[in-house]
């Protein structure tokens, strides 16, 4: 039986390996796609998630929602790792969507649709969630499961030397959400960049005679240009797939109950995910937190489902 998901993301070259691989899954039934602004402006972000989709062609096509600025935000995007497009520079034409509903709109009628049954994987900053929850304070607890791509315990961050990005981009609404009773669960930094794709990933993309090895082929080259040249790595780390294959494969992720909560401000602290593991606790358990990851197993699902991917396309 497959399960429904509603995608929410800011694509972003990750986002879109992520995509391929939602989108042809048996086992996942993407209700959704929700742009969040994040790696790109709010209006790239939402043009992103079209192109995507009209590129892949899927079997079955989900509602898309638009993104809209954060009410605050670190206003620090990520054209260096993925290009001024999002999409490593590739270019796409698209016709945009004249009135697209927006994305906290989507997503309360998504959850609405199917109270208790739909699963959101976040792959970007939290935005459209907390404006979800906000909107509809009910809402937080008809959600089946929240999953998280973001934050880090052991403290090590990913745009600032303590703050993972998404939890740095809109710190507030991943405050609003990591407080809110949904059940969830966070695939933190320390374990996504555990997964390491080596160049040989490029070889074992599908075929460019694919819709799917086609769009991959044209834009992940660039991913691994910008982790030579900004990080001095010859590999490449897909933060938002592991995340995505956690909703695919759980049983390849240990996880653990923790507290947990970001920081809002201070010129060192601001997007830090903060978790209270004192032996007198005082903070109420909120999350489970991925502690450990089947790496080549999640390396292994990720190039099956891809291949999978293209067979269908």
């Amino acid at each position: 039986m497959s399960r429904k998901v509603l995608i929410d993301c800011d694509p972003g070259i990750d986002d879109a390996v992520a995509l391929c691989v939602a989108l042809f899954d048996p086992r996942l039934e993407v209700q959704a796609i929700t742009a969040v602004e994040g790696n790109v402006a709010a209006r790239q972000a939402t043009r992103n998630v079209q192109v995507i989709v009209d590129q892949l062609d899927p079997p079955r096509y989900p509602r898309m929602g638009a993104a809209s600025p954060p009410d605050s935000s670190s206003a620090v995007h990520g054209r260096d790792m993925h290009g001024e497009d999002g999409l490593g520079n590739a270019g796409y034409e698209v016709s945009e969507l004249h009135h697209p509903r927006p994305s906290d709109k989507l997503i309360s009628d998504t959850v609405r649709g199917a109270p208790e049954e739909v699963t959101i994987v976040a792959l970007g900053p939290l935005t459209n969630i907390a404006r979800a929850f906000q909107r509809d304070p009910e809402l937080a607890s008809l959600v089946g499961r929240l999953i998280i791509s973001g934050g880090s315990p052991r403290g090590m961050g990913n745009i600032t030397p303590i703050a993972e990005y998404n939890m740095h981009y809109d710190p507030a609404s991943a405050q609003a959400v990591f407080r809110s009773p949904t059940t969830k669960t966070l695939i933190p930094l320390d374990i996504t960049n555990q997964v390491a794709l080596n160049l040989d990933f490029l070889d074992q993309l599908p075929d460019d005679s694919t819709r799917v090895g086609a769009f991959l082929r044209r834009i992940v080259p660039f991913a691994y240009r910008a982790h030579r040249q900004l990080l001095g790595m010859e590999g490449i780390r897909l933060q938002d797939v592991v995340t995505l294959m956690a909703a695919v494969h759980p049983e390849l992720f240990h996880t653990t109950y923790m507290a947990g909560d970001v920081e809002t401000q201070g010129a060192l602290t601001t997007g830090a995910t903060v978790f209270d593991r004192r032996p007198g606790r005082q903070w109420r358990e909120n999350m489970e937190v991925a502690t450990e990851v089947d790496a080549p197993a999640v390396l292994d699902g990720i190039l099956r489902s891809l291949q999978e991917a293209g067979r269908q396309s």
